[in-house]
């Protein structure tokens, strides 16, 4: 590690990884250039060691892009687009054509989520894991994991207090106000954080607010041997249930109304809170080995309004809704993990090891299903809202859905320097499960499932140069196939169905010159069996689950960051993708859905250095596109391709001897139409409107 300034490292060619328990180095994130965080991967190994694509949103292009939602942040990363967020209320990416509702794959500091948030004013940087990973992360999808890396306490003290105005075109405004301090604890080697952060502002379309309070505080020990970070969350929230516009069934374009218009009632709205409480420590044994402990709690609780659209009349302009509703709501989450790593040198090769072992318990549980047909005709020409109360008919073989996993591992990873420039990983993970998931009162189970099974991963490492490597890899996924409601054949997902399974090959190359870019060009090929097919039913109005044959997925990516001259830096993707359900009864050649054959994205920033005194400024923004794609799995509809673009620009100055630091940005500059994914014709989401954001930064 580089020289250190009060005890903190600094960034420099030597720092490569910030270790999971150790703080951010002083200077590595106030640039484009990733600094990786060992959570995701687990290892401090160099990237270019790593046979993997890792893509990183630094924290400084989050702060320069200020976004909302995660798959905002990851709008910069390759092969990134948004699958049903359930009516805009959780985070939900599709990852190399797979992913979906409650996937596992959102994690935060390498720990699962199970609230459907991960992104927040805490958030240090993204990171996203392509592939399968299993080895790592254990029950997942195989387009990958998103670890979302939080700030950590810092030994030097500091005070930044925000305010922010915002307004959308259609002058819906909103504030927000965020306060983050952190600073040493004594001479101890402790150190805290506290991250307060406070939104309310308009939704952009005709009614809806959204409300968002986070209380982040964490507290750290950088010890010379051992380090331990505590980290905490709690979020109050209050969110627009809004699942977009419905197309018509002639068209299959959506319905020619303004795009501001909603569709459902202002009761349409999620309330609820979340906790999340989690801890990592590294302990250093000496000969260059260490132990690592990582657990987490995670618990989220809702209700929401979820009066919806489920038939369209254009002849006569109106739509057909039922009146539903979920209430008592409840995820909740317990994880941990241990292990430990070093090097051992046999026959005159090193060999880094690590073995670990890791548990998890998950639940999602909703008590109470709301089924109420609407007592009144909804014109979507002329709309009268209010006319609906919310639902109060409680559907008894709708509710009690409950859907627990129990999962316990271990794992064993061995990369071995053959050469200084050939590298060889293998590795395996043993994983047990058992899955229970069903509803209704009386309680019936339409899964139950457990099973043991043995994941493999291979890879191989040329370093080329010390800037420059190459490699190859070959890894699997494993997903119980699982479902809450009953399959279309009226069965059970039992033993003897065989879970969702992939096998990945990739071949790739990796550059990371310190100081200026790191980029990763990667060519996968993913194929996946044994899939679970949700269709939405247009004459039962339910959705009907059965499991299909396989699907594949297979492209390019290309993903790079840095500074691109002395004043100017960027961060810019493409992917191509290939992704089709390749054995289904119905569905065979069909594309997969959500997934965009084609993404882009580009954002950089000029920096203009001093220009008035010591005043600072810069601006930056760029475009991010989005190709079309399937709006279902029986490929019924397309949803059209889209480009927008953001911009920001940033004054820093002094006041009183205090950093003050002015921003403005505009999303979505040409006030493009949208729509950034679908559940079926009913349910198509829309993209925000422009939206103009100016804040205010006052450092002490």
């Amino acid at each position: 590690m580089a020289q250190a300034v009060n005890g903190e490292p600094v960034a420099g060619q030597d720092i490569i990884v910030t270790a999971r328990a150790a703080p951010v180095a002083i200077g590595a994130d106030d640039r484009y250039q990733p600094t990786p965080d060992a959570s995701t991967l687990r290892s401090s190994l160099p990237p270019l060691d790593v046979p993997q694509v890792v893509n990183i949103v630094s924290a400084q292009v989050l702060r320069d892009q200020k976004p909302r939602y995660l798959d905002d942040a990851l709008s910069n990363v390759s092969g990134i687009t948004q699958g049903n967020t359930l009516a805009g209320t959780q985070d939900t990416i599709m990852k190399r054509g797979f992913g979906g509702n409650r996937d596992g794959s959102i994690q935060h500091n390498g720990m699962p989520l199970v609230q459907g948030r991960g992104f927040n004013a805490a958030a240090q940087s993204v990171e996203v894991l392509k592939g399968p990973s299993s080895l790592l992360y254990g029950i997942m999808d195989p387009g990958g994991v998103i670890n979302v890396v939080s700030k950590k306490p810092q030994l030097n003290a500091r005070t930044v207090v925000s305010l922010t105005g915002s307004t959308y075109a259609n002058a819906r405004n909103g504030y927000g106000a965020t306060l983050d301090t952190t600073g040493p604890i004594g001479g101890t080697g402790l150190a805290y954080r506290l991250i307060v952060d406070h939104v309310n502002e308009d939704y952009w379309r005709n009614f809806g607010k959204r409300r968002e309070t986070l209380i982040a505080p964490s507290l750290a020990y950088y010890g010379a041997t051992t380090q331990v970070v505590l980290w905490y969350e709690y979020r109050d929230f209050l969110a627009p249930f809004d699942r977009g516009t419905a197309l018509d069934p002639a068209t299959l374009k959506p319905l020619d109304i303004p795009r501001t218009r909603r569709l459902d009632e202002p009761f349409n709205a999620m309330n609820g809170q979340s906790h999340l409480a989690q801890m990592s420590a590294d302990q250093q044994l000496g000969g260059g080995w260490a132990a690592h402990l990582s657990l987490s709690y995670n618990e989220e609780t809702y209700d929401a309004n979820q009066l919806r659209v489920n038939g369209v009349n254009t002849a006569r302009g109106t739509l057909l809704r039922s009146n539903d509703a979920t209430h008592g709501a409840l995820s909740t989450d317990y994880y941990g993990t241990a292990y430990i790593d070093g090097s051992v040198n046999l026959l005159g090769m090193r060999h880094d090891l690590q073995v670990g072992v890791e548990a998890e318990s998950r639940k999602i549980y909703r008590k109470d299903l709301l089924r109420q047909a609407t007592t009144s005709t909804f014109s979507y020409l002329n709309p009268v809202y209010g006319l609906e109360q919310p639902s109060s008919t409680v559907s008894a073989s709708d509710s009690e859905q409950t859907d627990k996993l129990r999962n316990y591992s271990a794992f064993l990873q061995d990369t071995l320097h053959l050469t200084d420039r050939l590298i060889v990983v293998g590795g395996a993970r043993v994983l047990h499960w058992s899955q229970i998931a069903g509803r209704g009162r009386p309680f019936k189970q339409n899964t139950d499932t457990n099973d043991t099974v043995v994941l493999p991963r291979a890879g191989l490492v040329y370093k080329w140069t010390p800037t420059f490597s190459l490699y190859g890899s070959y890894s699997q996924s494993l997903k119980p196939a699982s479902t809450i409601a009953p399959l279309s054949a009226g069965v059970v997902l039992d033993s003897g169905f065989a879970p969702e399974r992939a096998r990945s090959w990739e071949v790739g190359a990796k550059i990371d010159i310190p100081g200026r870019i790191t980029g990763t060009l990667a060519l996968f090929d993913i194929h996946k069996r044994n899939v679970l097919v949700s269709q939405f039913n247009d004459q039962t109005k339910q959705t009907d689950y059965r499991t299909a044959g396989a699907a594949r997925a297979r492209g390019v990516e290309l993903d790079l960051a840095g500074q691109i001259l002395p004043q100017l830096s960027a961060i810019g993707s493409f992917a191509y993708l290939d992704g089709k359900t390749t054995e289904d009864p119905v569905f065979a050649g069909n594309l997969l859905w959500n997934a965009a054959k084609y993404t882009a994205s580009l954002s950089g920033v000029y920096d203009f250095g001093e220009i008035v005194g010591n005043d600072r400024l810069r601006v930056g923004g760029g475009p991010h596109y989005v190709g079309r794609r399937a709006g279902d799995s029986a490929n019924s509809f397309f949803l059209p391709s889209y480009v927008t673009a953001d911009g920001f620009i940033t004054y820093d100055t002094q006041i009183a001897g205090h950093k003050l630091g002015l921003q403005f940005n505009v999303k979505n500059i040409f006030d493009k139409t949208y729509y950034p994914s679908a559940v079926n014709s009913y349910f198509v989401s829309i993209g925000d409107t422009r939206r103009f954001s100016l804040a205010a930064s006052l450092e002490f």
